[in-house]
């Protein structure tokens, strides 16, 4: 049984406690601080969001459609579906010849209150392009577009973009294609099963790559460039992805994925970090991000 990582008080009573897993990696790939069993496999979830885009760098995207560090952003992100979130989304689109109707994310409020409380007003239905994934897909449709591949199936496991990004999400988790199980997140797109302590090389792997093959080192630096420099894009008002990185980026970079999971590199240093929440909840995943944040 994994340790008690947060316990949640109202008046000196202990109402909750959240179990988890805490996984910290040098350069070598050891494991120089953990709490739990760090071999326990689980889905990425968004987290994995900063892999999925090195396809579109690794084979000129950027070059193609003049793509900006804020685009490569909110296609790493979650965002909330705020008018900067909406506005960039149609930017990549646009570029590549596609509409908010070529995603296949779903419709889905935004994650902003307001702006949802904004649509329910104005008796207008959720579209795809609200959905806080359609950065990641409106960027899965452009490695489609500059690799000449099919967009109308482009979330099928089996469509080469996602074998492509199989592959290079293998190399960053330095864990074989063959032991991951994918199953689709939420918002439809396949994702992989992979130990908590490969997370945490992955996120490693961002800014310590010298053992990776150059193009996928040069995607690496756009990704960390990109998401410290436009930290909103990565999540937005109010969230604790954009607020963390606006107080610490370019030194610390870090991502939430569902499920309780939560994936940090500390530049400077080289580190790794996966948090893994075992209930699943949001909030004690932050909890425990801070902490290491203020340890740091």
């Amino acid at each position: 049984m994994n340790p008690i990582l947060v316990e949640v008080y109202r008046n000196q009573v202990l109402e909750s406690f959240h179990r988890g897993v805490i996984c910290i990696v040098n350069p070598k790939n050891e494991v120089v601080f953990s709490m739990g069993d760090v071999q326990q496999i689980c889905y990425p979830r968004s987290a994995m969001k900063l892999l999925q885009v090195i396809p579109l760098l690794t084979n000129g995207g950027v070059e193609r459609f003049q793509f900006t560090l804020e685009e490569i952003a909110v296609m790493c992100g979650s965002h909330n579906a705020e008018a900067e979130h909406l506005r960039v989304v149609n930017s990549i689109l646009h570029k590549v010849g596609l509409t908010p109707a070529d995603l296949n994310c779903g419709p889905q409020y935004p994650s902003s209150k307001k702006d949802a409380n904004a649509l329910i007003k104005a008796d207008i239905k959720p579209q795809h392009i609200h959905n806080n994934c359609s950065g990641k897909h409106a960027g899965m449709l452009a490695t489609c577009v500059l690799m000449n591949w099919p967009v109308t199936d482009y979330i099928n496991p089996n469509h080469p973009l996602q074998l492509a990004i199989k592959e290079v999400c293998a190399t960053l988790y330095e864990y074989p294609t063959e032991n991951m199980v994918t199953a689709l997140d939420g918002c439809s797109a396949p994702i992989f099963s992979v130990p908590v302590i490969n997370q945490a090389i992955a996120y490693k792997n961002l800014v310590s790559n010298h053992h990776l093959p150059q193009p996928i080192q040069q995607a690496c630096k756009i990704i960390v460039d990109a998401v410290s420099a436009y930290p909103f894009m990565v999540a937005g008002s109010k969230r604790y992805c954009t607020d963390m990185m606006q107080v610490t980026a370019p030194k610390i970079i870090g991502k939430t994925g569902a499920e309780g999971i939560f994936c940090m590199t500390f530049t400077e240093q080289q580190l790794g970090v996966c948090i893994k929440i075992d209930d699943g909840k949001m909030l004690p995943q932050y909890n425990v991000a801070q902490a290491i944040v203020q340890a740091s």
